[in-house]
């Protein structure tokens, strides 16, 4: 295949309508999953309800969580093909492209045109990458932007001279500025920590000029600070010091529940970045044939991937996507190690060979018992395995399964250690194979499993959102966190305009702030109004979505709510108006 791509027309012709196969189609298939795609989609169509594109808003107030670059790119989809999962979805879909043709392009610039091709081709077939390009949430974005910066950085630093010099300076701020207005400062950290450990290995020698670090700042502060002083200057001034606070408690404490282990995010990579993870072993070590400067981009690659793995193994919140900016890095090497198998100058040892097939049987007996649960159900509800009753109402929901679902595990297994004896004996082709097949297994999840899993995990809820948005009824969670509630039910601008809310919510938030339990405002609403809906002067009925472990708390403490129904372990309420 590689042959026939003879120019980088072709390539990039190639590349894009592959990757628009790969990553479009199929979008909108299902439910938006909470919390995050769900929360960012929410942000977006509450832009376009309140037609506010100046402000991420969440209940219709000030969202100061996230900068507004990756939303504002969800709210323009929306406004062309609709508040739906397919627009919530299609700027990671878009990205996906847009990340395969940069691939191509700066691995050909840091190796050759083959590396390139083959980069992209490894990015797109690899499990996690891949999902993410079919998701609603911030990172595939933020990612590639962090990841172009640190390109000029590289090549910036392996020639910092005459116009070239200013040249790689700018787009590295430029592209570090982007990344700032999708994410936040952890860009500024990230790339900031991976210059550090840079500058230490190389022994102090000096790297760049003074003037060029000058042009990296101004573009990174024109670019990234543009959105924030506007903002300044409109008189918010509080939005970016509450945004700065909650960057600096995201890094101390276990934000949203999300805690683990320090080894976490090795896990996750080295399982959910499969079969690249395991390429990426061989890639650490040292080549006698490369040139200066593919040991030089090397040495970045390393750097990256090792202070992203660290720093949010440090950080207390763990959540699978906080590690996805090693996703370059790692996929870089992976091709960097299969590059030098196939020219002879590394191995495949049998102790690599054994790890393979490892991981082979435990991902493929994972998808196996997944594509099997229709067969385990029975057995896991009447067993004492789950002891919670939430996870087996959720078993309980009447999902469609065809029944030969597993064979999606077992061909995954069955082709994946045929590669493994292939390349055993040195027919290093079948690696492209192995990527192929991670490739078909990862659509085939998603497009077959992922739907089964949501109408699991959230289905019944969010159809009782959707119910309540088409009768305009208000509709709040109870004892659990979700955004489906505001996206679906769709939740209106006049409902936090309503006068007699807003005397209650701000006595509340004086209540509040006397016991110490708030700092800004925006973190109490959706409770404020959950509260409101419990015991204010509403005019029509609300409802309330619970869990079924906390039902009998609910009954004790909310005696106002009736119970509706029970279904899949969420339990429906209403509370209707007070009779006058």
């Amino acid at each position: 295949m590689f042959k026939l791509l003879t120019n980088d027309l072709k390539a990039y012709a190639f590349i894009t309508l592959a990757a628009a196969l790969l990553f479009i189609p199929f979008i909108g298939n299902m439910p938006l999953f909470d919390w995050d795609e769900i929360n960012f989609a929410e942000c977006a169509r509450e832009m376009i309800v309140s037609n506010n594109y100046s402000n991420v808003q969440l209940y219709f107030q000030p969202f100061w969580e996230k900068p507004p670059l990756f939303i504002w790119l969800q709210a323009i989809s929306m406004n062309a093909f609709g508040i739906n999962e397919f627009a919530a979805r299609l700027p990671n879909a878009l990205c996906g492209i847009i990340t395969l043709l940069v691939l191509y392009r700066t691995g050909k610039s840091l190796n050759d045109r083959k590396f390139g091709l083959t980069w992209s081709f490894v990015y797109a077939a690899t499990l996690l990458p891949h999902l993410f390009f079919k998701s609603g949430i911030i990172d595939p974005w933020f990612n590639l932007f962090i990841y172009s910066s640190i390109f000029y950085l590289i090549r910036h630093t392996n020639n910092p001279i005459g116009t070239f010099g200013y040249k790689t300076a700018l787009l590295s701020g430029f592209f570090l500025g982007l990344a700032l207005l999708t994410k936040g400062p952890a860009a500024l950290i990230l790339l900031g920590l991976t210059v550090v450990v840079f500058f230490i290995l190389a022994k102090f020698k000096k790297i760049s000029e003074l003037k060029f670090v000058v042009v990296f700042f101004m573009a990174f502060l024109i670019t990234g600070f543009s959105w924030f002083g506007i903002e300044l200057i409109k008189g918010n001034g509080y939005i970016i010091k509450e945004f700065i606070e909650y960057q600096v408690r995201l890094f101390q404490t276990e934000d949203s529940d999300h805690g683990g282990p320090f080894i976490y995010h090795f896990v996750v990579l080295l399982i959910g970045c499969f079969p690249s993870s395991l390429f990426l072993i061989l890639a650490h070590k040292k080549s006698d044939y490369d040139t200066p400067y593919q040991k030089h981009s090397k040495r970045w690659m390393i750097i990256l991937f090792w202070v992203v793995l660290v720093l949010f193994s440090i950080v207390k919140t763990k959540i699978v996507h906080y590690s996805s900016l090693c996703y370059f890095p790692l996929t870089y090497l992976a091709v960097y190690a299969i590059q030098k198998l196939f020219s002879g100058e590394f191995l495949w040892k049998k102790w690599f060979n054994n790890v393979f097939i490892v991981m082979t049987c435990v991902l493929g007996l994972a998808f196996i018992l997944v594509g099997c649960v229709p067969f385990l159900r029975d057995f896991l509800i009447k067993s004492d395995l789950i002891n919670d009753q939430f996870a087996i109402g959720n078993l309980k929901a009447n999902v469609y399964w065809t029944g030969f679902e597993w064979l999606i595990g077992a061909s995954f297994l069955v082709f994946t250690l045929i590669c493994i004896v292939k390349i055993g004996k040195r027919n290093f082709k079948f690696i492209y194979v192995l990527f192929l097949i991670s490739l078909g297994t990862v659509y085939s999840l998603i497009m077959v499993i992922a739907p089964k899993i949501e109408q699991y995990s959230q289905h019944s809820a969010i159809e009782f959102y959707k119910m309540c948005s088409r009768h305009h009824y208000d509709v709040e969670t109870i004892g659990f966190k979700s955004y489906a509630n505001l996206f679906y039910g769709k939740l209106e601008p006049s409902v936090m305009k309503d006068p007699n809310f807003k005397v209650y919510a701000k006595q509340r938030l004086i209540d509040l702030e006397k016991e110490g339990e708030t700092k800004n405002a925006v973190m109490y609403t959706g409770l404020i109004h959950t509260n409101w809906l419990e015991v204010g002067d509403i005019k029509s009925p609300a409802f309330f979505v619970g869990k079924i472990n906390n039902v009998e708390e609910i009954h004790e403490r909310r005696p106002a709510l009736k119970e509706l129904y029970r279904q899949n372990g969420f339990v429906f309420f209403i509370r209707l108006p007070d009779k006058k």
